[in-house]
C-alpha cells in the first residue's frame, strides 16, 4: 500500500511512543509492518533527494502530536508519551489528526501565535489548518510556507535556548546588523553584558563615528517568564545615564501588556521584540537559518501574447 499521510501516522506513532519508542528511526520498522509497506515505499524519498518520505511523515507527525501535549520531547529526537498522550489512547480513538488535535489547549494556541497584527516582514508565521477544498493551489503553497516557518521559529528559540547567553546576544546583534541597523557594517556592533554595564549588553553605532547609537538588552528566558514594565523602566534609567535615546530590548519570552503600554508613553524611543517576533525576524533576514529549497511560481506572460 502507499506511504500513509502524516495525519493518519499520529496514532500509531503515539501508541509506538506509549509503547517505549523514543525516535523516529525506532518507530519505522514497526510502521513498515503495520502497513505492509514493501522496501521500494520504505526507501521512497521526497522529490528534494534530501530525505526518506516515510521519515518526513513521521516526523510532522510527531510534531504535531507534540504541539498538542500528547508527546513530550525529552531532548533533541527523542520523545515519549505525556500524561495527556497516554489519556487519549486510554479513550481508544479510532484516529488522531488535525481536527482531533484542535480540543487542546496547546495546540490552538501553537495555531493561533502570530495573529497579532503588525507589520508584514514582523508578523510571527502561523500554523495553516488543514486543507479546504475551497483553497486555490496558491492559497495552499502560501498556508505550507507559514507553517513551516512556524516550526522553524519554534526551532530556532530551542535552539537560542540551549546555547549560552552571551551567544544570545551575539545572534541579537548579528540580526540587527542584518536588519540594516550601523547600515550594516561588521565592526559597527560592540557587545558589553559586564558588570556595571546597567543592564546594556550591546550597543550598534548608526554611524562611523558612534555619534548615534542604538543600545540593546537582550534576556534568554523561559516562555513563561515575561518581562514587566520594572525591567523596562530599569532599562530607560541606563539610557538615560548614558544619555541615549534609542534602544531594542529583546527577549526569548514575551512582555507583559503594561510593559508595552509604558513604552508608548516615555520619551525614548524603545523597541520591544519578543521571542515570536525575534524568530520571524530572524527568518526574514536569513540569520541562522539557510535557504533550502526554492519554488519558482509561473503566470502567463500577457505582453508575449499581444498581437498589437
Amino acid at each position: 500500500m502507499a506511504i500513509p499521510d502524516f495525519q493518519t501516522l499520529m496514532l500509531p506513532l503515539l501508541s509506538l511512543a506509549a509503547s517505549g519508542k523514543k525516535t523516529v528511526p525506532e518507530c519505522v520498522p514497526e510502521i513498515a509492518g503495520q502497513f505492509a509497506l514493501s522496501d521500494e515505499e520504505l526507501s521512497e524519498m521526497l522529490p528534494s533527494r534530501r530525505q526518506l518520505t516515510i521519515v518526513n511523515r513521521l516526523h510532522w507527525a510527531r510534531t504535531y502530536l507534540a504541539k498538542a501535549g500528547l508527546l513530550r520531547m525529552v531532548k533533541r529526537g527523542v520523545f515519549e508519551a505525556s500524561e495527556d498522550g497516554a489519556r487519549v489512547l486510554a479513550e481508544k480513538p479510532e484516529r488522531i489528526d488535525m481536527r482531533f488535535l484542535e480540543r487542546f489547549d496547546a495546540y490552538r494556541q501553537w495555531r493561533a501565535a502570530g495573529d497579532k497584527d503588525d507589520t508584514a516582514t514582523t508578523d510571527a508565521p502561523r500554523p495553516a489548518s488543514a486543507s479546504s477544498p475551497t483553497e486555490t493551489p496558491q492559497e495552499r503553497i502560501e498556508a505550507a510556507h507559514k507553517e513551516i516557518n512556524a516550526i522553524l521559529a519554534d526551532e530556532l528559540l530551542d535552539r537560542l535556548m540551549t546555547g549560552s547567553p552571551r551567544f544570545f546576544e551575539d545572534a541579537v546583534l548579528e540580526l540587527l546588523l542584518a536588519m540594516g541597523y550601523g547600515r550594516g557594517r561588521k565592526g559597527a556592533e560592540q557587545l558589553t553584558g559586564k558588570p556595571g554595564d546597567g543592564g546594556i549588553d550591546g550597543i550598534i553605532n548608526e554611524d562611523a563615528l558612534g555619534l548615534d547609537a542604538v543600545y540593546v538588552q537582550a534576556k534568554r528566558y523561559a516562555p513563561e517568564n515575561t518581562i514587566g514594565r520594572p525591567a523596562i523602566q530599569q532599562f530607560v534609567g541606563s539610557l538615560t545615564g548614558e544619555g541615549a535615546a534609542k534602544g531594542v530590548f529583546v527577549t526569548t519570552s514575551s512582555f507583559t501588556k503594561d510593559a508595552e503600554r509604558y513604552v508608548d508613553r516615555i520619551a525614548q524611543r524603545i523597541v520591544l521584540i519578543d521571542g515570536r517576533r525575534f524568530a520571524s525576524l530572524m527568518i526574514a533576514h536569513g540569520v541562522g537559518v539557510r535557504t533550502t529549497h526554492t519554488i519558482t511560481l509561473q503566470e502567463i506572460d500577457e505582453n508575449f501574447f499581444s498581437e498589437e
